[in-house]
């Protein structure tokens, strides 16, 4: 006779808004609006350009976030992408959704600990400790917080996450307080006309939409939130308002110390106003900054990068890596996920990783979209808390940007997207193989019966 086991400890429903908008934000802004300015600028060498395509990527965050609160707290079950595309698509998809997400996301964390070694060492004159063991120390100390529950991991986010944007905000005054002669432009700023004209928004927008990517971190835990219905939508939205806020802040106190001419190009354009504001104190005044901006960038990484390898273990008839603890934490989840980004640190591979998976972030925007489309259909009579507005115009424009992305992604960077194309048709056995362990075990446990 075989016995019902007792059912596995689940997750706690504990977080609320102000988390889930920390984790947003956390997740969100990084080191890339700190040089992506200079690089759009460059494209786009006018102020109103320049602005405009700033706003316009906040409004494709807005509309992708639209879409994203409908599917997730239709299904309000932590884990992310995998969890929505799988419901919408079908396993396989939501499969490859959830590996890509988990692979990349580990990249990112190893990349954000290796920065901010390298800026401890900076800011300790060259003589920090080795740049690596500081990096995997980083890493550990935030898998520490986060082992002892979700309520610790919470706080550790909200507290992070607070002293970044007070850190930005406070940047964004000094630079506006500064009455200094500005630094005289290198060379007149030339606007494209035309086709180029095209070409440039093109690709500043490609630019501008990766610093804004990370907006979809709340839907991550819906199934840890108190009330996903209502909370969940409020802390996509207010977190995304307050990122594109904090950017066209930064943008506009940037223009306020250089001129076009002079921030166009410019490959770390915070750091030229920070030394021409600051003098010599300037970079290391900037590197405290990137400190304080990716530490929360480091917990909200490791928090979603966890939760995508637990639902992807449940998906998959992997019981170990669903296991939760007391307080909340899929600890083997992220023990895998620090594992991970720790031999991603250790490796040196993170770049690479970062290059090919960056195609296959856009795949599972445009997959979510696809989700929502087909659930729409297919589900009509489904409970969902909120209805995406617009749709299916709005979600039906986010789409083609998307797919416009990744055709534009395919040409400017071949080599690298037909390597995530590879990946992806790669994953179908994979899948396969671990569908079909999980069906042998279910046919040898056979049926249950009570005790």
């Amino acid at each position: 006779m075989t016995t019902i086991p007792h059912p596995a400890r689940a997750l706690l429903r504990v977080l609320g808004v102000g988390f889930g908008i920390a984790v947003l934000v956390g997740n969100t802004i990084g080191s890339g609006i700190l040089r992506n300015p200079g690089e759009v600028a460059g494209h786009l060498p006018s102020v109103a350009l320049f602005l405009g395509v700033w706003i316009a990527g906040g409004v494709y965050a807005l509309l992708g976030s639209n879409a994203v609160a409908e599917v997730a707290t239709m299904i309000p079950e932590s884990g992310g992408y995998t969890v929505f595309v799988r419901r919408g698509l079908g396993p396989y998809f939501g499969f490859v959704a959830g590996w890509s997400d988990w692979v990349s996301t580990c990249s990112s964390t190893s990349a954000a600990a290796i920065v901010i070694a390298e800026s401890v060492n900076v800011l300790m004159g060259g003589h920090g400790p080795n740049t690596p063991l500081v990096a995997a120390a980083v890493l550990l100390g935030f898998a520490a917080v986060q082992w002892r529950g979700v309520r610790s991991a919470g706080n550790a986010q909200n507290v992070t996450t607070i002293l970044k944007a007070l850190a930005f905000l406070a940047f964004v005054a000094i630079c506006f307080s500064w009455t200094g002669e500005r630094m005289a432009p290198t060379a007149a700023a030339v606007i494209p006309q035309g086709m180029p004209l095209f070409v440039a928004l093109v690709v500043g927008m490609q630019a501008v939409i990766f610093t804004y990517d990370g907006w979809v971190g709340p839907a991550y835990f819906a199934g840890e939130l108190k009330d996903p219905g209502r909370e969940l939508p409020r802390s996509i939205f207010g977190g995304v308002a307050a990122v594109i806020v904090i950017y066209l802040l930064v943008n506009v106190a940037l223009l306020h110390v250089l001129p076009m001419a002079r921030l166009a190009h410019d490959p770390f354009a915070a750091g030229t106003v920070a030394a021409t504001v600051f003098g010599l104190r300037g970079e290391m005044i900037l590197r405290g900054l990137v400190v304080l901006a990716l530490l929360s960038a480091i917990n909200a990484y490791l928090l979603m990068s966890s939760r995508t390898f637990y639902a992807l273990s449940g998906s998959t008839g992997f019981a170990l890596g669903a296991r939760v603890n007391r307080g909340g934490t899929p600890t083997i989840a992220l023990l895998c996920s620090a594992v991970a980004a720790a031999v991603f640190v250790l490796s040196g591979g993170y770049e690479r990783v970062i290059a090919v998976t960056a195609f296959l972030f856009v795949a599972n925007y445009t997959f979510t979209y696809l989700s929502l489309f087909a659930l729409r259909r297919r589900e009509p009579d489904a409970i969902r808390p909120y209805r995406a507005w617009g749709h299916p115009w709005s979600t039906g424009f986010v789409l083609i940007i998307s797919i416009a992305l990744l055709l534009g992604a395919l040409v400017a960077d071949v080599w690298n997207s037909l390597a995530s194309i590879a990946l992806l048709l790669l994953s179908y056995p994979i899948f396969r193989l671990l569908t079909r362990h999980q069906m042998v075990k279910a046919k040898s446990a056979g049926p249950l019966e009570p005790s």
